[in-house]
């Protein structure tokens, strides 16, 4: 017996109502029957597939094939769903889908962007080194012997020969050539020293400083350098911890207002 699936409004684009139609998968046993309600659910979903797998064209990719492992991706979605579990088809189907696509990019394609003029250089360089070698064993074909072989410039063999190494990608925890003591790629990576943001901010504010009565710059200088409290503060200058702490607001204040109003 064949079982339509239904169609409704949703929210989502073209996502379709099979949760009839996944109870109904979840109670069948295998057999024709079975088979039929699942391919009209995966046939149902197929919008969607596509859908995605078009956010992924333009990378290399021909959108036919990125179809396709969509449509595998969502097949997977399918056979693996469990309505029992509270949650939406469409919540489980699209990170399925979207990891499948994915997958087939770091699986297949290349790691750096090349162009395909280069991607056809390697594969003919590759193709002539291999067919060299084995009529010259025990050494590697040279740049002139490949061109000749492949009946390209040196230029282009060089080219091709770098796009070799663009197919695959070292890992920063690889450990450095040479290296006796575990030193790998991504400890030779710089970082950010937040110490310049640091000298950039005290430069911009020395001038908002200079122009401060001398008293205020008491005030900041025992409170920010030497890290006093401000009672203590109070008792050295014979104020208030009141006063100190109003004089502290408006100093901040007024050289925030100023070190921004010289950015802008």
């Amino acid at each position: 017996m064949r079982i339509t699936v239904k169609a409704k409004q949703h929210p989502h684009d073209d996502a379709p109502d099979t949760t009839d139609a996944f109870a109904q998968l979840r109670e069948l046993p295998e057999g024709p029957e079975r088979q039929t309600l699942r391919d009209d659910v995966v046939r149902s979903w197929l919008p969607m597939a596509d859908r995605i797998a078009r956010r992924y064209r333009g990378r290399g990719e021909s959108i036919e094939d990125l179809c396709q492992v969509a449509a595998l991706g969502l097949v997977k979605a399918v056979d693996r769903y469990d309505p029992g579990r509270g949650y939406a088809f469409e919540s489980y189907a699209i990170p399925t889908i979207t990891g499948e696509i994915k997958r087939h990019f770091r699986d297949h394609m290349w790691v750096l962007h090349v162009p395909r003029r280069v991607q056809d250089l390697r594969n003919r360089v590759r193709t002539a080194a291999k067919e060299i070698s084995q009529e010259t064993p025990g050494r590697g074909p040279t740049v002139a012997e490949i061109a000749e072989h492949a009946h390209l410039s040196e230029e282009d063999v060089r080219v091709g020969l770098e796009a070799m190494d663009s197919f695959t990608a070292l890992s920063l925890d690889a450990e450095v050539a040479g290296s006796d003591d575990g030193y790998a790629l991504g400890d030779a990576l710089g970082e950010a020293d937040s110490g310049y943001d640091l000298i950039v901010d005290r430069e911009a504010v020395k001038p908002c400083l200079r122009s401060l009565p001398e008293r205020e710059r008491t005030i900041l200088y025992l409170r920010y350098f030497r890290g006093m409290t401000q009672s203590r503060i109070a008792d050295q200058l014979g104020i208030s911890q009141m006063h100190v702490s109003r004089l502290l607001s408006g100093c901040c204040a007024r050289i925030r207002e100023e070190a921004l109003a010289d950015i802008a």
